[in-house]
């Protein structure tokens, strides 16, 4: 199984409606075996204009290499009405792979890590909070196997790897990088979901 973060965005319509959609429609997509999502976050557009962000990120292992993934991902922005009339332009429905494995990529089609996610709040706090969720899973499946907070949530956590390799940041990089967004302007509230 491949290992993906992707990122989730909107700012057109019901935006908040659209990313629970499409985090559905991920997690019930054959080829997902596992999907764990962030709070969502409110953030002001950055190099861009429009309306206000809902944002999250998710954790997904996949048996789709990282071009199908993007190709369904790319699907399902579409499904939710993405156009791209211009470079940045508000949308319904943002989904980008962040990482896939340990992979690297200069590929135009798909640079991975993501380009620009150590620059941004709207995915570094999402993100955060997601490491902290998946860490405290595995901290809780090894004290106290009968313990799952995810499993009490409806997710399939035994396959949630324990960290054999570090994540991407590590707690203090993320604090860091997360400060030095918010340094710029951008400013992030979690976001209560109805």
């Amino acid at each position: 199984m491949n290992i993906a973060y992707i990122g989730l965005g909107s700012n057109l319509g019901e935006s908040q409606n659209f990313l629970s959609l499409a985090i559905e429609e991920l997690r019930q997509h054959p080829a997902i075996g596992l999907l764990v999502s962030s709070s969502f976050y409110r953030s002001s557009p950055v190099d861009s204009t429009g309306p206000d962000y809902i944002n999250a990120v998710a954790y997904l292992e996949t048996s789709l290499e990282a071009m199908e993934l993007l190709h369904l991902l790319q699907a399902i922005e579409l499904k939710h009405g993405r156009q791209r009339p211009y470079r940045n332009a508000p949308r319904t429905l943002d989904l980008d792979i962040l990482l896939f494995n340990d992979n690297t990529s200069d590929d135009p089609v798909l640079t991975l890590p993501h380009p620009r996610m150590h620059e941004r709040a709207f995915v570094l706090e999402p993100l955060k909070e997601l490491y902290a969720l998946l860490a405290e899973q595995t901290h809780t499946d090894r004290a106290n196997p009968s313990e799952k907070p995810l499993h009490a949530k409806g997710y399939n956590v035994s396959s949630i790897p324990t960290p054999q390799s570090k994540p991407y940041y590590t707690p203090t990089e993320l604090n860091q990088l997360i400060q030095a967004a918010k340094a710029t302007g951008q400013e992030v509230f979690k976001v209560k979901q109805s």
